[in-house]
């Protein structure tokens, strides 16, 4: 975000609070920054303009009222990248004190916790389907909530199944020390999913993408379709 004017602060703070609160309507983020409709339009058009926001169409849940719905402005990866920077350090720092002052086991404690948050999440969407339907709508949610993730069939009887792959993951710098993460979230999985996973591969260690496998009893059997889910900002 290559901010030079005077007014670079106030822009900041537009970006900080979709940051914080998700996307965001020019009349709220108004409403919330106690700033006029009129000005915060001019620091979105800088934003937009430097790649660090997009506009998006809101996601309608129910039916939907008339009218066109406003747009909602959300950060870009770009955008993310500028704040993630200073964030990713200070949760690598705060994750390190945890870990010296209370053990290993508190590590793993707050991993769990963070990731359960999510999972309860999605667990009422995830419970409804059937079993062969969840891999399909896992990666759904993941993409909903920012993973840009995408399923695909792999392998032949008996080792037939599926790979969830995740393209983005937003605690990778951090998941790179601290593998507690990674290891709840694949743990959170198994639970949505109700049968073992395997994680094959993981952003935080190299990869490109991060890969889990759902063997083909938690699958549609005979299934032959690929699921690719795009979009989206991890755990």
């Amino acid at each position: 975000m290559e901010i030079h004017e005077a007014d670079a602060p106030t822009r900041e703070r537009v970006a900080r609070s979709i940051l914080e609160l998700g996307p965001s309507t020019a009349a709220v983020l108004a409403e919330r920054l106690d700033l006029t409709p009129a000005a915060v339009r001019r620091h979105l058009d800088h934003l937009i303009a430097e790649g660090a926001v997009e506009a998006r169409e809101p996601r309608v849940y129910g039916t939907r009222g008339r009218g066109r719905p406003a747009k909602v402005f959300a950060l870009t990866d770009r955008g993310r990248g500028v704040f993630y920077q200073a964030y990713d350090q200070l949760a690598v720092d705060a994750l390190k004190f945890l870990a010296d002052s209370a053990g290993p086991a508190a590590v793993e404690a707050f991993a769990r916790k963070r990731v359960a948050e999510l999972a309860d999440r999605f667990r009422e969407r995830m419970d409804a389907v059937p079993a062969e339907e969840r891999p399909a709508l896992l990666a759904k949610l993941l993409t909903e909530d920012g993973y840009a993730a995408g399923l695909r069939e792999t392998g032949k009887a008996p080792a037939a199944g599926e790979q969830l792959c995740q393209h983005h993951c937003p605690v990778a710098h951090v998941a790179e020390q601290f593998p507690q993460l990674c290891e709840a979230e694949t743990e959170a999985f198994a639970d949505l999913l109700g049968t073992h996973v395997q994680r094959l591969a993981t952003i935080a260690h190299g990869d490109g993408v991060c890969t889990t496998f759902i063997p083909m009893t938690a699958t549609a059997s005979g299934s032959s379709k690929s699921t690719e889910v795009s979009g989206g900002n991890a755990l």
